[in-house]
């Protein structure tokens, strides 16, 4: 059966989020930027950085159920990128670049339609509305006008709890990378407690490539040469995800290569599993001498803060010349090597489990459009099985 339309303003207002100076970081309350974005759900709140409580009114504060859409961003392709806010459970604020749409009726089961706007049906609408492919600028009005399906509560409340089960699976992995990332880590940390270490540059350690962007019109979602990254938008807890090609690459990192961000945010890392294209807001590292996965525990110590080098008007960046004079510290070879044979079995591990997710994803992108596009109940209660993956 054929599902009603509505007008997303008649079901949801909008609230643009906070602007703010550096003068007003602080203590206080956390805080959701454009980078904080996740793939799905909500960002991680123990990660966020915090603004001084006093300048904010309790109407920029953030609810369950809420939902965050990029409203201005350099980067065209994360405009109208939304973020689905679940869990908060103390007071949590958003950045100046985002919309919060908050749901105003009784029967809307927020969810579903969180995950409505991931799908290629709410992009191909919003561009539709802004008057193009690439949407400048997201505001109000355009998402107030928006004609969105509408199913019976029952019917939405089906869709977002068959979704969720793939999201629940993701989720467990995420879980299980995060528990052997700190098992290296712990490891790295023995070592720089109990052993011997040298001072050398980034320089000394690691060859580098400084990333270059190519011309937006080879830029491509239809999997067209190689997967492209220009700054930390599609980093994940590990490896960088593909969403993104580009049919003319000029620099390019390889299956392992460190990712490092030399922009606003500077010293954020991920892996990437495959050969990749860089633009100019990211470089790629690999270790001289083979010992990658030290060498990665080391940048992350050094960068535990965010922009702790760089500078800028306005965005922290920096520079090759100031990155390679980075000065690090490290054990002899032979500590590195066994650190490596141990690190090594985990980053593999890491990896087979990201590239579960990434199959659990597809899939549930797969299924997404079918479950938004208002084909029978029949469908969704009878043909539409629950997600199993094996271990």
């Amino acid at each position: 059966m054929k599902w009603e339309t509505i007008n997303l303003g008649e079901i949801a207002e909008f609230k643009n989020g906070l602007n703010f100076n550096r003068d007003q970081y602080g203590q206080g309350v956390k805080y959701i930027s454009v980078a904080d974005f996740q793939d799905y759900f909500s960002a991680k709140t123990e990660e966020l950085a915090e603004l001084k409580e006093d300048f904010i009114n309790p109407s920029y504060y953030l609810n369950n159920g809420d939902i965050l859409f990029v409203r201005s961003n350099g980067n065209k392709e994360l405009v109208g990128r939304n973020l689905y806010i679940q869990n908060v459970i103390e007071p949590l604020t958003f950045s100046g670049f985002c919309i919060r749409a908050r749901f105003i009726r009784h029967d809307i089961f927020p969810k579903f339609f969180a995950y409505l706007f991931k799908s290629k049906f709410f992009r191909q609408t919003l561009s539709a509305n802004a008057g193009g492919t690439n949407i400048n600028n997201l505001n109000q009005g355009i998402l107030s006008s928006l004609v969105v399906p509408f199913p019976p509560l029952t019917i939405q409340i089906r869709i977002a709890s068959i979704l969720s089960a793939y999201d629940d699976l993701i989720e467990n992995n995420l879980k299980r990378i995060k528990l052997l990332e700190e098992k290296a880590l712990l490891s790295y940390r023995l070592i720089v407690k109990s052993e011997t270490l040298e001072e050398y540059t980034i320089d000394e350690l690691t060859d580098v490539v400084m990333g270059q962007s190519p011309t937006s019109d080879t830029y491509n979602e239809e999997k067209e040469g190689l997967p492209f990254h220009q700054g930390v938008s599609n980093f994940s807890n590990y490896f960088v995800e593909h969403k993104i090609y580009c049919k003319t690459p000029i620099k390019i990192a390889d299956e392992g290569d460190i990712l490092f961000s030399v922009r606003a945010p500077v010293g954020r890392m991920n892996f990437t599993n495959d050969r990749i294209c860089i633009g100019r807001g990211i470089c790629a590292f690999r270790s001289k001498k083979g010992f990658q996965n030290y060498f990665y525990h080391q940048l992350k110590e050094f960068f535990f803060t965010e922009d702790v080098i760089g500078n800028g008007a306005i965005y922290n960046a920096v520079t090759k010349v100031e990155l390679m004079n980075v000065k690090l510290k490290a054990p002899s070879d032979e500590i590195q090597f066994e650190f490596e044979k141990e690190a090594q079995v985990i980053y593999n591990l890491i990896l087979n489990l990201t590239k579960q997710n990434t199959k659990l994803r597809e899939a549930r992108d797969i299924l997404l459009p079918k479950l938004s596009s208002g084909e029978t109940e029949v469908y969704i209660q009878e043909k539409i099985a629950e997600p199993s993956f094996p271990d």
